[in-house]
């Protein structure tokens, strides 16, 4: 019987773990810290071996496949021993990947995948398909290959479950854009995120599809040094294409393989202009799927968006609260704040991940009127923006939400868009979401 170990004990290491265990693996799960009682439960249900709080190191190496997790850097001591063994380490998607025949929609960027994965799911379940959603997004992928039967996946894949990624193959492969993040994890090289980001196209054959940004220049850099195999629908906001999709006057418009859809740009659910390219690449995967064209406007019109994106808290006192805990790179927040059209107080600040914030300057003297720092380290921000807008420092979500209840006034927009990660005073983005949203509701 095979040897797998899986690193890392959340979502993807249990969902890992339960499919080795059920494709007849000798398996064993080991996480560094300390596992959420709910994996663990799972782990004894399914009487899976595991180990928490460090690890067995001689029981790892001696293991015939290692499934690590998206958090665990290739540069670890233990993973280089593993590549020094010649053991292969993969994604928990490449191993869901060798046990799924069902059509896989993935769906990667640096800014709008989750709200572009959450809206073609809403699409294809508006259409009654047997849908599973996975990745980096939801339920484990490889839990559900384990445990349900979908004839479709729609996967929201990082860069860092890209990179364990060699065999899998997408059916249609939507990439959003491509701007600097995680360089910390790239040795501060971009072209190595490129690099990361571009193996979503991976094994694609002609009649695959691809789906990508017309407007981003560095996705097209890239498209114009390498071959893509896979039929590419690219989407724009700037002229026109004779496949994909492209604004005409106040209309989204969608044309494959001679088929077509339009609908006007108000009436899409979610505003501002990166959530047309979000509602874009939805619709082209719509047609490629012959989703009807009343499915497709009814979904782009109803769909609710995702917590922590863009999500209108509440009014206080004439002011909107708007959570945007999810921006944790600059571009994200260069569209939070392209799309708010009223004076703005920003949040922004946590750990900092090699950060330029050159290109939402202009954003800033045009549309903030103060920053209020969360994070622990604010130099970085204050140095930058200090010239600018005045900047307050606080500590914790409430501090943070009182000192701009106190700048803000009636008419104004309160924005956290901290372009950071959380890891400074938060567990993860969704705990700084929440605590902000808990915050604003005691007002």
């Amino acid at each position: 019987m095979k040897k797998a170990v899986i690193l890392g004990g959340g979502e993807s290491g249990v969902g890992a773990a339960v499919l080795a265990k059920v494709q007849h693996y000798d398996t064993f799960l080991s996480d560094s810290g300390t596992l959420k009682e709910s994996y663990r439960n799972e782990l004894q249900k399914w009487e899976i071996p595991f180990e928490e709080g460090g690890h067995n190191v001689e029981k790892i190496l001696a293991a015939d496949l290692v499934i690590k997790s998206p958090g665990i850097p290739e540069t670890a001591p233990l993973i280089v021993k593993l590549h020094e063994l010649g053991t292969p380490v993969i994604s928990e998607i490449e191993f869901a990947g060798y046990y799924d025949k069902a059509r896989k929609i993935c769906i990667t960027g640096s800014n709008g995948k989750t709200t572009t994965t959450s809206l073609i799911y809403y699409l294809l379940q508006n259409a009654g398909l047997n849908v599973g959603l996975g990745g980096n997004i939801g339920k484990s992928y490889a839990m559900q290959v384990a445990t349900e039967q979908h004839d479709i996946y729609v996967l929201e894949i990082s860069s860092f479950q890209l990179d364990g990624m060699y065999d899998f193959k997408a059916d249609i492969a939507v990439l959003m854009n491509i701007t600097p993040d995680h360089l910390d994890r790239y040795d501060h090289c971009f072209q190595n995120y490129i690099n990361a980001k571009f193996r979503i196209t991976r094994n694609m054959r002609p009649e695959d599809c691809f789906i990508f940004c017309n407007d981003d220049e560095v996705t097209i850099g890239e498209l114009n040094k390498i071959v893509v195999q896979a039929k590419k629908l690219p989407f724009t906001q700037n002229g026109t294409v004779t496949e994909g999709a492209w604004l005409e006057d106040d209309r989204m418009r969608v044309r494959y393989e001679g088929d077509e859809f339009d609908i006007l740009v108000q009436d899409l659910a979610l505003e501002g202009k990166h959530n047309v390219y979000n509602s874009m690449a939805a619709a082209i995967t719509g047609k490629i799927m012959h989703i009807t064209n009343d499915t497709i406007r009814r979904s782009l019109t109803t769909f609710e968006g995702v917590e922590h994106r863009m999500e209108k808290v509440m009014t206080v006192g004439g002011v909107l609260y708007v959570n945007d805990s999810k921006a944790t790179n600059v571009n994200s927040t260069w569209y939070a704040l392209e799309s708010v059209q009223t004076p703005i107080v920003l949040i922004l600040g946590g750990t900092d991940k090699g950060n330029d914030y050159g290109p939402i300057a202009d954003l800033v003297r045009e549309k903030v009127k103060a920053i209020v720092c969360l994070g622990v380290d604010n130099r970085k921000i204050k140095d930058f923006f200090g010239g600018m807008v005045p900047v307050y420092e606080t500590l914790s979500a409430e501090e943070c939400v009182n000192q701009c209840a106190a700048l803000a006034v009636a008419g104004d927009t309160v924005l956290l868009s901290p372009c950071c990660a959380s890891f400074d005073l938060f567990k993860n983005y969704e705990d700084r979401g929440r605590q902000f949203k808990e915050a604003v509701r005691k007002l």
